[in-house]
């Protein structure tokens, strides 16, 4: 079998790539969670506004998601984990510039350089994995790693409120640089000296990577993404956000146009048209992100300015949901190797539809215990479908497009959850008139704006549920395989 850079690597070492990759999964999703709870005292020291306090998130995730497809093509090429220690080191620096950052813009443009290091992490460390396992661990090992992203996204909340409580706010990110340093010596004993053949599946393919697609491509995620983030501030019906929209939909066309007579197009549009398995659960993985990702943001405010609680028991009663993600995952992957992967994801997608549907029935003075049950379920939900799902999407391609396609999920995730909060956020905000989540908090839960998001917050909540259901469909669905990556 071969490996991301070479046969030599295989088997012998799988166990040790996992580990390697399962600390970029990890860090990854950190570094988007760990800043939110920093914000509040980062931004006055720094003196960021709030559009510039948004910017600092976004410039980090839009990053990820305009490279994460022609980084994952040029690592398909040039060699993954060459590619993946790159985003290391690069992920390290920029960690630092950040720490030293001293103004806004210093620190946006280092979120720029951190989120560039991410997409690197990201497209190549599902496809390094799945290149060295056979088929028969594949389950297993993506468990693992789909572990790391979800233990990422729990522990970056607490960690960053202890560090900014008792270090200071460089501490979010210098804490990366001893990790990043290990990693990069770790991996790069691990890597051969010798650059070994290429793989005989990628003979006859041709190299280097489409520059205007990219360029169409980029347009096409700024136009729908940024939008999306800002238009709570910018407001639906203003020119900005009509006129970004505007360019994604022509980008969009021209990408489509482009791709399909370009001689060696950034995406291979034969993966969606005649690949039902990786069109399905692509499609799968959106609405599970659209249904899903605004939960921890909404309920986190229902919690608190509904109900009544502090933060501090806000915080524990959000993380039961990521943690049982990433407790349950290995368990999801392994009997995914066993059953398939078709019925867990399947069935994983009707669990965060019960979950979400519970949530939806919440009140004023609805009982704990039915938010910590919906929150166990969607958790539940949301482990039986990841890995399985990651592994048809990847298990469903040639390997020398495992990155391309692990860069293409990604990029459906990063989407989905732009949407989430777009669609899901604007349903909890509808009820609250002008202002929304401002007016929220400047009345500090008044009863009638308490009553008021309670029913936007309802309505947002089935609305997810019925995009799981979407997404339930789209997984049971699908073909049931496509070509093999392990052959």
């Amino acid at each position: 079998m071969a490996s991301p850079a070479g046969p030599e690597t295989g088997h012998e070492r799988r166990w040790a790539l996992l580990a390697l990759t399962s600390v970029g999964a990890f860090m990854t999703p950190l570094d988007g969670s760990i800043v939110a709870v920093a914000l509040p005292k980062m931004g006055p020291l720094l003196h960021l506004s709030f559009a510039a306090s948004l910017w600092v998130q976004a410039a980090y995730l839009l990053s990820i998601a305009i490279l994460l497809i022609p980084l994952g093509r040029l690592a398909d090429q040039h060699g993954r984990v060459r590619f993946y220690l790159g985003g290391i080191v690069l992920f390290t620096v920029a960690s630092l510039g950040a720490a030293l950052s001293r103004n806004g813009t210093a620190l946006i443009l280092s979120r720029i350089l951190q989120g560039t290091g991410g997409a690197l992490l990201s497209s190549t460390s599902a496809a390094i994995v799945t290149s060295v396992f056979p088929a028969r661990e594949r389950g297993r090992a993506l468990g693992i790693n789909v572990m790391a992203v979800y233990l990422g996204l729990s522990v970056g909340p607490p960690l960053g409120g202890f560090l900014v409580d008792h270090a200071g706010w460089p501490w979010i990110f210098l804490v990366n640089l001893p990790i990043g340093l290990l990693v990069f010596l770790r991996g790069w004993w691990l890597l051969p000296r010798v650059q070994p053949p290429p793989h005989p599946a990628s003979a006859g393919r041709k190299q280097g990577l489409d520059l205007p697609g990219a360029i169409l491509l980029a347009c096409l995620l700024l136009g729908l993404l940024v939008p999306l983030t800002f238009a709570s501030e910018w407001g639906w019906r203003s020119l900005r956000v009509s006129g970004c929209l505007g360019l994604a939909a022509l980008a969009f066309v021209a990408f489509l146009t482009r791709e399909s007579r370009a001689p060696m197009p950034l995406v291979d549009l034969d993966l969606l048209r005649r690949n039902r398995l990786f069109a399905a659960a692509n499609l799968a993985a959106l609405l599970n992100y659209m249904a899903l990702y605004a939960i921890a943001i909404l309920t986190a405010a229902y919690l608190q300015l509904v109900l009544g609680l502090p933060a501090k028991v806000t915080g524990w009663i959000m993380l039961g949901q990521p943690l049982t993600q990433a407790c349950l995952s290995p368990l999801a992957g392994r009997l995914s190797d066993r059953l398939g992967s078709r019925l867990l994801s399947t069935t994983g997608m009707g669990l965060v539809a019960l979950g979400m549907a519970l949530l939806g029935a919440a009140s004023g003075s609805a009982s704990l215990v039915l938010v910590v049950t919906a929150l166990a379920i969607v958790g539940v939900g949301m482990a039986a479908f990841s890995a399985p799902n990651t592994s048809a999407i990847l298990g469903s391609v040639d390997r020398t497009q495992l990155s391309v396609a692990s860069a293409f999920q990604g990029t459906m995730r990063v989407t989905g959850q732009a949407l989430s909060v777009a669609v899901l956020g604007g349903i909890a905000a509808s009820h609250l008139g002008p202002g929304g989540w401002r007016l929220l908090l400047r009345a500090g839960g008044s009863p009638q704006a308490a009553e008021a998001f309670v029913r936007g917050y309802r309505a947002a909540m089935l609305t997810g549920a019925a995009l799981a259901l979407l997404g339930l469909w789209a997984s049971s669905a699908r073909g049931a395989h496509g070509p093999r990556a392990e052959s």
